[in-house]
């Protein structure tokens, strides 16, 4: 996938092409329909498929009070939509000024001059342009005048829309296997591994922890189920991706003044060096919430249950 920053820079080998818009924050399944239709799209008229998205979030810039703590923030989202399959990326750094910008100069200068836009696919509610004042009826009205289709697809999702804002909420509910729902996929968390305290390895669960700048957002406090990958070794490589017991919280039962981490304990392995490592931590299920124990011997009768139920999870996921 081409990365780039600048429609006037577009690589010739993706002009013309058929585009879609939008933040794609998680890149859910509703972000995967939209992305999947304009990749058919492509494929049928033999054109690349490229997304163009903005960096910061628009509401960071305009309403910071507002903005949401992104899910996939960087090079997560963009990960993301290389995994699913569009040939370019268009990564248009958001400023007050980029704001100003009246619907038909954005759809020009984007969309005709910088892409040569043949289509553009969008969502029905798809805002764009000075104070979101462009819409699907303006869309079509400038790809009437300067040339390209505009193909607008409805909301998609079971009882509720697939949305950013439901996985948010799913996740600050510690309901990570309803954020899967959404997203098609585990929700993850992206860092490096750092040294704590080592309690885990002095109680026989040695745990990698994530370092403060990790990448993602965290779930409520608790223990889940889940996997992690290490990012160094390749795809298929052994010990790449491991069942894991994630916790996160400030570890009540020592009586400290921890800040909230996250430590993934890789089942049965206390042979693994992963200090300074760059790991994927995905949330698979809540197995509890963080509790204070009255007695190491109790944390310890909790852990070894956790990771017996975590076990169970992801070997039926495994297996079925």
């Amino acid at each position: 996938m081409h990365r780039f920053t600048d429609p006037a820079e577009t690589p010739d080998e993706l002009a013309p092409c058929v585009v879609t818009l939008g933040n794609f924050d998680g890149v859910h399944r509703g972000h995967k329909a939209v992305l999947a239709r304009l990749i058919e799209i492509g494929r049928d008229r033999s054109l690349p498929a490229v997304a163009v998205t903005f960096d910061p979030h628009p509401l960071a810039v305009l309403h910071p009070e507002r903005a949401p703590e992104l899910l996939t923030p960087g090079s997560i989202r963009d990960d993301l939509l290389a995994d699913a399959g569009v040939d370019g990326l268009l990564v248009i750094e958001f400023t007050k000024e980029f704001a100003q910008q009246s619907p038909e100069e954005f759809v020009r200068g984007t969309f005709v001059d910088g892409l040569r836009a043949q289509v553009v696919v969008v969502g029905v509610d798809t805002r764009f342009g000075y104070k979101n004042s462009g819409d699907v009826h303006t869309l079509r009205e400038l790809g009437a005048q300067h040339g390209f289709e505009v193909i607008a697809l409805e909301d998609v999702g079971d009882d509720e829309r697939w949305s950013s804002t439901s996985v948010r909420n799913a996740l600050a509910d510690g309901d990570v296997a309803a954020a899967a729902r959404v997203l098609g996929r585990p929700h993850r968390v992206v860092g490096t591994v750092v040294h704590g305290h080592h309690r885990g390895r002095e109680l026989g669960y040695p745990t990698a922890n994530l370092s403060p700048d990790s990448a993602g957002l965290v779930p409520a406090e608790g223990v889940y189920a889940g996997w992690l990958t290490r990012l160094g070794l390749e795809a298929g490589e052994h010990d790449r991706t491991m069942p894991a017991a994630i916790s996160i919280g400030t570890n009540p039962t020592f009586d400290t003044k921890d800040r909230r981490t996250v430590e993934a304990y890789v089942l049965d392995r206390d042979d693994l060096d992963l200090y300074d490592e760059r790991v994927v931590v995905e949330f698979v299920e809540h197995i509890r919430p963080t509790l204070r124990f009255e007695s190491i011997d109790e944390l310890l009768v909790a852990m070894a249950k956790d990771v017996e139920q975590c076990r169970a999870v992801l070997t039926q996921i495994v297996h079925s």
